[in-house]
């Protein structure tokens, strides 16, 4: 029977879709709009093909295209708070739904918030056994302590080569998204510089590099009540180069490179040191380590490399990973053909709650087809959330939620800028 106030719920959730969709229209139409009276100046660079331009691609990932209307998505760089704002609606509407504010916390029942934030990456990859262990990268975490830099850098270096570890190394924050604070070590001195970037009793993360290049971003989620989960985005992560011929600067190459040009604020204060270098003929030089999207670098999507061998694959890793039903695996990988296969794997990181699906970056997916995707999200997450709390986990509360934010927030201010 339904009651008068489950109607009420009903009819707001309706309407609320329904002004969504609109109001999805509207922000895609006047921000088009706003895009094509106000194009970045490239009175100064040499004009890009109007065909496609294919770019420099590491070893093992397919050809990366560029045309010229499909650099970068109108709406690829908008402010997190613009593009949250319809989930933030949709939160709300669900939450009187749902009758809990933080029901979308319990949607991965064994991690704080499920990994929403403030949440250290340690905490999650501790629960792994078995073959989930086995494909995470190794990785040891080192405290910050009152010993010098260069003296904490000493012992724990001679301690990783102890066991088994050997630079160059990945450092990051244990408490971290986005690819924050990410370093790509090479030195003992740039390991005591990583460690002296924190305040005391900072926990840092320092993981064996992959053994390739080639990175793909893995949506997985179970269903309440599935033994096993689906892979719901595939998106290949490319590292952005420029590649060298004998005659233009560094800086001259960022300017004339089709995505690298209308992205210069990322690039050129980071390699300020060798912007006037000539690279040689066919040279390719990495802008940036970190295939985070904030730091430039570029997500194709790549669904059609889903398999069932491939989701077979990650169910078995997944099975070795306690209570997780929502959340992106960052996957390094030897080649398409092996990653299709689910051979190869090697999981850098495991993100929870906050994650996103990777595809709705790539510059030629539809503003309306990244925000459904973005919204379906977070209905899974309420779904789960609800079937969690039927089980009889208790849902976090609001000021825990805080509590992380800010912590995570004062934290970010230490990071080192991101390789």
């Amino acid at each position: 029977m339904i009651t008068g106030r489950s109607k009420k719920i009903a009819d707001l959730h309706e309407s609320t879709v329904i002004a969504q969709r609109y109001f999805l229209k509207w922000l895609h139409y006047s921000f088009n709009q706003r895009r094509n009276s106000t194009m970045v100046s490239t009175s100064n660079i040499e004009s890009t093909p109007k065909s496609g331009r294919k770019v420099y691609t590491a070893p093992g990932m397919r050809s990366l295209e560029f045309e010229e209307k499909k650099v970068v998505s109108f709406f690829e760089f908008w402010p997190t708070w613009l593009i949250y704002l319809p989930v933030g609606l949709q939160w709300l509407i669900l939450s009187i739904r749902y009758g809990s504010l933080t029901l979308p916390l319990l949607a991965n029942p064994k991690l704080p918030l499920s990994g929403m934030v403030g949440v250290p990456k340690s905490e999650l990859l501790e629960q792994a056994t078995g073959c989930c262990e086995q494909a995470i990268l190794p990785w040891r975490i080192h405290v910050v302590n009152t010993e010098s830099p260069e003296l904490q850098a000493e012992s724990l270096m001679m301690r990783l080569k102890a066991e088994g570890f050997t630079l160059p190394l990945v450092c990051k924050p244990d408490i971290g998204c986005r690819g924050s604070g990410v370093k790509l070590v090479h030195s003992l001195e740039q390991v005591a510089a990583y460690i002296q970037s924190y305040p005391l009793n900072t926990r840092v993360m320092l993981q064996k590099l992959a053994s390739w290049e080639p990175e793909a971003g893995i949506f997985f989620v179970r269903e309440p009540g599935q033994a096993e989960g689906k892979i719901i985005s595939l998106a290949l992560k490319y590292s952005p180069y420029v590649e060298g011929d004998g005659v233009h600067t560094l800086k001259q190459l960022i300017e004339k490179d089709p995505r690298a040009s209308q992205l210069q604020h990322l690039y050129l204060e980071r390699h300020a040191d060798r912007l006037n270098d000539v690279l040689a003929d066919g040279e390719a030089y990495r802008l940036v380590f970190s295939a985070s999207h904030c730091r430039g670098a570029v997500f194709r999507d790549a669904r059609d490399i889903i398999t069932p061998k491939l989701t077979d694959s990650l169910n078995r890793i997944m099975a070795d990973l306690p209570e997780f039903y929502y959340g992106r695996l960052d996957i390094k990988f030897s080649n398409e053909q092996r990653l299709s296969e689910g051979e190869d794997l090697e999981i850098i990181e495991i993100n929870a709650a906050s994650s996103e699906s990777l595809h709705i970056w790539d510059s030629r997916t539809g503003f309306i087809e990244a925000m459904s995707a973005l919204l379906l999200q977070y209905r899974t997450l309420f779904r789960l959330g609800a079937f969690h709390r039927r089980r009889g986990f208790r849902t976090p509360g609001v000021k825990e939620f805080w509590r992380r934010l800010q912590s995570e927030r004062n934290l970010s201010k230490y990071y080192p800028e991101t390789d």
